[in-house]
């Protein structure tokens, strides 16, 4: 067992509760066939812990039937799904991933939960990544914005895609003292233009 797969159901396990509900968990954990992992995404009245575990299974796996409950995830108020579903789709393969984790990176309803789709976008370097982190970033800048965690990951993005497309954001993050330092480090990556 990985150390991310054993962190998740060392997690899960203090979710599911009974003996007998850690026990489907150990077998859920165990499995080597994804069409059971599968089948717990779509049956009616799964628990949340049980889709979770079979979610970021097939998505290591790449396999693609875990999209939408990874995605969903992603979007969760629980920061430590968030963290597992990101890392979970970084590593499906699936091309529609860079395009719902732009739109939940910019949508300013749920702006409170973006930090995981930020840096899931800087992760997957998309052509969607630049454009959503400087939506995102441009609009953390507006004075007294109480999400600095998301616009620091925009910056720290920004600084790892090293897109020439992200310079003006990032001289605007310059005046902002808890994303200057950031700013300067994602500046300096941002190769220099010849002319």
């Amino acid at each position: 067992m990985n150390e991310e797969l054993r962190a998740l159901t060392e997690r899960l396990r203090r979710e599911a509760g009974d003996a007998t509900e850690s026990e489907r968990l150990d077998r859920l954990a165990a499995t080597e066939d994804p069409d059971t992992l599968a089948e717990v995404l779509t049956a009616p009245g799964q628990p949340l812990w049980a889709r979770e575990l079979a979610a970021f299974r097939l998505g290591l796996a790449g396999d693609r039937r875990a999209f939408e409950s990874l995605v969903l995830l992603l979007n969760h108020r629980d920061p430590p799904r968030c963290a597992t579903a990101a890392h979970a789709l970084s590593r499906l393969g699936d091309p529609r991933t860079a395009r719902a984790a732009a739109a939940l990176a910019t949508n300013e309803l749920r702006v409170a939960y973006a930090l995981h789709p930020v840096r899931l976008l800087a992760a997957l370097q998309a052509p969607e990544s630049v454009p959503a982190l400087i939506t995102t970033l441009r609009r953390r800048l507006r004075p007294h914005d109480p999400y600095r965690r998301v616009a620091l990951a925009c910056v720290e993005g920004l600084g790892t895609l090293g897109d020439e497309r992200a310079r003006e954001v990032l001289n605007d993050a310059l005046a902002h003292p808890a994303l200057a330092e950031a700013a300067v480090r994602a500046l300096a990556r941002i190769p220099k233009q010849r002319g």
